[in-house]
């Protein structure tokens, strides 16, 4: 029996090879949605997985090089700096992990594992550290974990998404619960015969120190 996933769960889809963030059943299907947003994908449920710690870091890393470059955001390094490695600083650990993984990506000739954790590098030196072209201050890294807001109420809500040219339009509108959403696409899909629908969830979320 297929395990059943709770909607936003990072899951990997080997069918694809990617990691998508789970949304819902739609038939015999898992429909999952790219880290970062974009068109929904349809899965084998029996096939996808929790994704691994690493797998959830590099779609995170390509996700957010794909909003800077969308909304032109941090340019690319350029001539040496982009050539070139970034250089941990000594006697700080998170410098470390990332220059270690880094070297453990080049031993397994892994190409993508060793990009992501230069990218990941730079970006903390140039965030934590007083690196050429930075004045800005040091500050010690905290982990923190994200954890849903349980004081607010969390949102539910259904779009109709059929029709050939163009999407037919119709909104549940926020709903407090799934089952009106339900009831509200039954109700539209008996007055129009479309059996389409893209569904959202939305709650809000609370970043708490990992070791408080």
């Amino acid at each position: 029996m297929a395990e059943q996933w709770e909607t936003g769960t990072l899951v990997y889809d080997p069918r694809t090879d990617k990691v998508g963030e789970y949304r819902d059943r739609t038939g015999p299907y898992a429909m999952l949605r790219p880290v970062g947003g974009g068109r929904e994908w349809q899965a084998d449920p029996a096939l996808i997985r929790r994704a691994t710690a690493e797998e959830r870091l590099s779609a995170g890393v390509r996700a957010a090089n794909s909003r800077s470059g969308q909304a032109g955001g941090v340019a690319a390094p350029q001539g040496d700096e982009a050539s070139r490695p970034p250089e941990p600083v000594p006697g700080c650990a998170t410098c470390e992990g990332l220059a270690v993984r880094r070297d453990e990506a080049r031993a397994r000739c892994d190409g993508t594992e060793e990009t992501d954790a230069n990218v990941l590098l730079r970006r903390h030196l140039r965030g934590g550290h007083d690196v050429p072209g930075s004045r800005r201050r040091i500050f010690r890294y905290v982990p923190y974990s994200i954890v849903q807001d349980a004081t607010a109420e969390p949102e539910y809500e259904a779009r109709c998404v059929s029709g050939d040219e163009a999407d037919c339009g119709a909104a549940s509108g926020p709903c407090d619960g799934p089952a009106e959403v339900e009831e509200w696409q039954r109700t539209h899909t008996q007055e129009t015969r479309h059996t389409r629908y893209r569904r959202n969830f939305a709650d809000y979320a609370i970043m708490e120190p990992a070791n408080p």
